[in-house]
């Protein structure tokens, strides 16, 4: 599938998709946000952000619908549910998958449902997680819906989520990863400006407990601003 899969965040797999339309930007050029956006040590204020057709927001209790039918497609569970979301039964994987992201903003991840701008529909998550665990640093993950692939909606919403972090949480690298199996994630990292920094051998272990090599990628603060 040309925008399938994604980058797994550790311990788990991933998945995509796309849109066209740029982002929104300040003055200082991350993408136009409501509401304060402040980093705190103890953890992070939730923020919405607008990428043109795409709207990325904090997820709510009321998401858990479209999140367990997302964890219900065989390309979100392969690389992005999760060893914890797997063991769980189908009914639940929904709910097991959500919990950590409504929390998660007060522990340094900033976890965005990414949802369609004229109707509110969910077709994905991006997320920016261990923000300055190590300093200046945070790594990133995505997926998308069946119905959103192929208009690049992946590729835009972590380009969005990261001219964010550059931003307004004043991060200098990003990083993800992604199995080698997994190529539809290795053109998302690379259309949203993620370079590919090397090859981590047999680093992802798949749901079935085969091990696959993984590409690193990174994109600085520094770099060049990717094309909408």
């Amino acid at each position: 599938m040309s925008d399938g899969p994604v980058p797994h965040e550790p311990g788990r797999p991933s998945a995509q998709a796309g849109a066209t339309g740029g982002v929104s930007r300040r003055a200082g050029g991350g993408p136009t946000a409501s509401g304060s956006l402040a980093q705190y040590f103890g953890g992070l204020r939730p923020v919405r952000l607008v990428a043109g057709d795409l709207v990325l927001r904090p997820f709510d209790e009321g998401d858990e619908a479209a999140v367990g039918e997302a964890m219900t497609d065989p390309e979100v569970l392969r690389w992005a549910a999760g060893r914890v979301v797997l063991a769980a039964v189908p009914g639940q994987r929904g709910a097991t998958w959500l919990g950590p992201r409504l929390t998660g903003w007060s522990s340094g991840t900033a976890a965005f449902a990414v949802t369609d701008a004229a109707d509110g529909t969910l077709l994905g998550y991006v997320g920016l997680r261990d923000v300055h665990r190590t300093p200046d640093q945070a790594v990133a993950a995505y997926w998308v819906t069946p119905a959103a692939r192929g208009r690049a909606v992946a590729a835009r919403a972590l380009r969005a989520a990261a001219d964010w972090g550059f931003s307004a949480l004043r991060l200098h690298r990003i990083s993800l990863d992604h199995a080698l199996v997994n190529p539809a994630s290795c053109r998302t990292a690379e259309k949203a400006g993620f370079r590919v920094e090397g090859t981590m051998r047999e680093s992802f272990i798949a749901h079935d407990g085969r091990r696959h090599d993984s590409h690193l990628h990174a994109r600085l603060a520094t770099d060049p601003v990717p094309e909408p």
